[in-house]
């Protein structure tokens, strides 16, 4: 048996390769995407922790502000606590680089403290110069930094303040610093003083005396401070689970969301795998009947069915395991590790194989080619021996596939899994319903296809149509609506895929686009050029943007971030002008706004807010703000794309009546009467503090947000392709297939007068409608998947809502080419199948 078992499946390769190989490649790119991206991320978010971790050293506890930083006067509180060992002091900031984009992370330390916490962070300096590590004009590098700046050990590096730039010294470097770290290092009262944060801490981290209990003092000390300093610190271990859990949550959903696309191309491979088990069983439908009266048994011809689908799989999977490791391998050495997206800029980590995952995406190759492979196979061990040996049975095989209630019962499981709420802040439901509604749809094509062209023959024939070729089409087309399935399936699963996936970013770029012209409507936007969070423009500045010929009008903005959740990301706050009245003249409102009550602080929340911290519009948001908790009131809730973690939008005003913070981050400028932006920026550039600045106008900044977005989807758009590509090859694959099974038909037409034109033109007719109406239902299929991205899958993963729009010019195209390449496909196979002759071809039935 062993043999005969070898001997079948060896033959099924021999016969059929292309065919089989189009199955292995879907599978091996499914699990070879899925798998890189699963490598890529975890390498990634691994070495982003590692780096975290290493900025905390060796704390038990750490104190952390919840707004910018807090007064260092609770510094001796926490050092004379009885069970604390040592309390380091903290402040970190990004200091602008001139000349540079980005910003340069500054920790500012106590070097006789932070020995004995974080010992990885402190400056390597040779033996004579032990003082730099307290001087005022002296920082110490991490290897990346240094790299970055063009600097070394001995050099210079031009570091910003505000609109103030300065100089220091390079003492030493950062030997412990992780790969792709950017960090400098400097005594704390020297960036105190040369960042304008004198009496400012960031955090200070502790180490407990031996024996004390590190949950307990955490959970004292945090309700001893929040008790007599309501709003102002976070306490918590800088190595526990939430810290982990609010470093992973950053990226979580994009890695869900790109694995699932990855996963489609998977789907597309079990599909390929059923067509070509399918077809395969049907071909040798007769062969199996006759082993079966030699006396194979029903299990063991059920197991060789499946094996010819294992060896397809496992195949499949090997292959994408290798591919996935090296295209990891690849895209971490040039690209880094955020995919596009941001999440991990600056890490450069390296490739690392887990056994685990490789497990299991190996086992998702194997169980897709099996579980394509089920239906054929119970099919060959299920029919009756007497039945299968007699030719023209092939669509009794398939009958299986009409039956419309396990489709129905998917499309109504798929409605109301559409309908629930996200599992761990994630769409499992979403993407549940959007498997069951493939499934269910590429069910129903059966019957689909039955009644429709059965309806067409019927008013043919009513209408006493004597075209031939059109009769002899629909009748085939009426009467074998299984192996028509198998056609619309390809079609159905490859189109309605990529048209969610098109409609899914179009939908998502459009809105983009249509947000950032409402979120930009100045002529002139100005800022401090590489400025990071070390300070902003100051009263005098502003007084000067303002008191320019060329602006008619200026709007300042205040930026910052907060938290209001320590096991969350932080929040961004931004403060500007707004109309309380009218707040739709410069954000993009959600929903009604809601009128503000006498005496109420207005803020407007980021959709994000809404569906992380519970608020909604009419109600209160509780928020840290100088030092202390505030009651502010929900006025509405605005549409953010930029800002994953949530935003907090108020008046100026406001905030500054309630910090007295008069600093700025940006500037949004009109220019006057007769005036031109450029000559503005101009007359900014003549300012004392102008060489300090950038400036961007709309078009630039919309420009190099689309060129983001294109880079974010990069990953999306090879996705796309691929699924494409596969759908493309599938379709072929299968068409050819069919009509090269049907030679023996088409020996039979020829033999009653049909010409070998009007067969030809039977299969180019065949191919054109079935790929039509594959077509035709894949854009509904599709449609209704991309609703459930657009409105379920995306505003539970990253919590913003948008537009549904259409790419008709790119889903038009696709559908050319695939009728098109069916419609090839069918006349060149069609030309194969009869260039045997009539007589060969019925031989087998004489």
């Amino acid at each position: 048996m062993k043999t005969l078992s070898r001997w079948l499946l060896l033959g099924e390769w021999r016969a059929h390769p292309v065919r089989a190989l189009l199955a292995v490649a879907a599978i091996a790119v499914g699990v070879a995407m899925g798998f890189a991206i699963h490598l890529i991320n975890a390498s990634a978010f691994n070495e982003f922790s590692a780096a975290v971790k290493s900025l905390s050293g060796q704390a038990d506890i750490q104190v952390s502000a919840r707004e910018g930083g807090f007064d260092e006067a609770i510094y001796p509180r926490l050092a004379q606590n009885p069970s604390v060992a040592v309390a380091s002091p903290v402040l970190t900031l990004n200091a602008g680089v001139p000349g540079a984009q980005g910003s340069l992370k500054i920790i500012g330390l106590d070097a006789f403290r932070a020995g004995f916490v974080s010992p990885g962070l402190l400056g390597a300096t040779d033996g004579d110069n032990m003082v730099d590590m307290m001087a005022d004009d002296a920082v110490f590098l991490s290897p990346a930094a240094m790299s970055w700046l063009k600097t070394q050990r001995g050099g210079t590096v031009q570091l910003r303040s505000g609109t103030r730039d300065f100089t220091l010294r390079v003492a030493g470097g950062l030997q412990e610093a992780r790969p792709g770290q950017r960090i400098g290092v400097m005594d704390i009262g020297a960036a105190q003083w040369r960042f304008d944060k004198v009496g400012t801490l960031s955090r200070i981290d502790l180490r407990l005396r031996d024996g004390i209990d590190r949950a307990g003092f955490q959970r004292d000390l945090a309700r001893e401070l929040e008790r007599e300093f309501p709003g102002r610190f976070n306490v918590g271990q800088p190595n526990d689970d939430d810290a982990e859990s609010r470093n992973q949550g950053m990226s979580r959903a994009y890695r869900v969301n790109l694995t699932v696309l990855a996963l489609v191309a998977l789907f597309t491979g079990a599909f390929l795998v059923f067509s070509t088990q399918a077809l395969s069983v049907i071909r040798r439908r007769s062969q199996f009947a006759l082993l079966r009266v030699l006396g194979v048994e029903r299990g063991q011809l059920l197991r060789q069915v499946l094996l010819e689908g294992a060896s397809l799989g496992v195949v499949g999977a090997l292959a994408g395991i290798g591919a996935g490791y090296a295209l990891a391998a690849t895209a971490l050495h040039f690209f880094g590790g955020d995919l596009g997206a941001g999440y991990f800029t600056g890490a450069r980590p390296a490739v690392q194989f887990t056994p685990v995952a490789a497990v299991v995406f190996f086992a998702l190759g194997l169980g897709v080619a099996l579980l394509g492979c089920l239906t054929p196979a119970w099919e060959a061990s299920r029919a009756a021996p007497a039945v299968a040996l007699k030719s023209g049975t092939d669509e009794v095989a398939l009958a299986r596939l009409a039956r419309v209630w396990p489709s129905v019962l998917c499309i109504v499981l798929a409605g109301a899994l559409a309908f629930a709420p996200p599992v761990f802040e994630l769409p499992l439901f979403g993407y549940a319903a959007i498997a069951l509604l493939l499934i269910g749809g590429i069910g129903l094509m059966p019957r689909l296809a039955a009644s429709l062209f059965g309806l067409v023959n019927r008013v043919a024939m009513r209408r006493n149509v004597r075209h031939p070729v059109l009769a002899l089409t629909m009748a085939r087309l009426a009467n074998a609506s299984g192996q028509a399935a198998i056609a619309l399936g390809g079609v159905l699963s490859s189109f309605s895929l990529m048209v969610a996936m098109a409609i899914m970013v179009s939908s998502f770029r459009v809105s983009l686009d249509d947000w950032l012209v409402q979120l930009l409507p100045a002529d002139l936007y100005v800022r401090i050029a590489s400025g990071g969070s070390a300070g902003g423009l100051g009263p005098p500045e502003q007084r000067a943007l303002t008191a320019l010929p060329g602006a008619a009008r200026i709007d300042f903005l205040r930026s910052r971030q907060i938290s209001l959740d320590p096991a969350r990301p932080d929040v961004l706050l931004m403060a500007r002008t707004i109309d309380a009245a009218d707040p739709s003249r410069t954000i993009l409102i959600r929903g009604e706004t809601v009128p503000v009550p006498n005496g109420a602080v207005p803020v407007w929340v980021s959709e994000a807010v809404v569906d992380l911290y519970g608020v909604k519009a009419g109600g209160t948001l509780r928020m840290p703000l100088a030092g202390r908790l505030r009651d502010f009131f929900v006025a509405g809730v605005w549409r953010d794309y930029a800002t994953q973690a949530g935003s907090v939008q108020m008046r100026l005003s406001d905030y500054r009546a309630l910090t007295g913070d008069q600093e700025v981050n940006d500037a949004a400028m009109w220019v006057a009467k007769g005036v031109t932006a450029d000559r503005l920026e101009q007359q900014i550039r003549a300012l004392p503090f102008g060489r300090t600045l950038d400036f961007a106008k709309p078009g630039d900044i919309r420009a190099l947000s689309m060129t983001i977005f294109d880079r974010s989807f990069a990953v999306t758009y090879v996705l796309e392709a691929i699924a494409i590509a596969i759908g493309l090859a599938g379709v072929a694959a299968t068409f050819s297939a069919q009509t090269l099974a049907r030679a023996k038909e088409f020996g039979m037409l020829r033999h009653v007068g049909v010409t070998r034109g009007q067969v030809l033109r039977i299969l180019a007719l065949e191919g054109g409608a079935l790929t039509a109406l594959g077509v035709a239902c894949g854009f509904v299929l599709g449609f209704i998947i991309s609703v459930i991205l657009v409105y379920v899958v995306n505003p539970q993963s990253f919590h913003w809502s948008m537009q549904l729009h259409v790419p008709w010019t790119l889903v038009g195209a696709v559908a050319a080419v695939l009728l098109v390449a069916s419609v090839v496909t069918a006349l060149v196979s069609g030309r194969f199948a009869l260039s045997g002759g009539p007589i060969r071809a019925v031989r087998e039935d004489w």
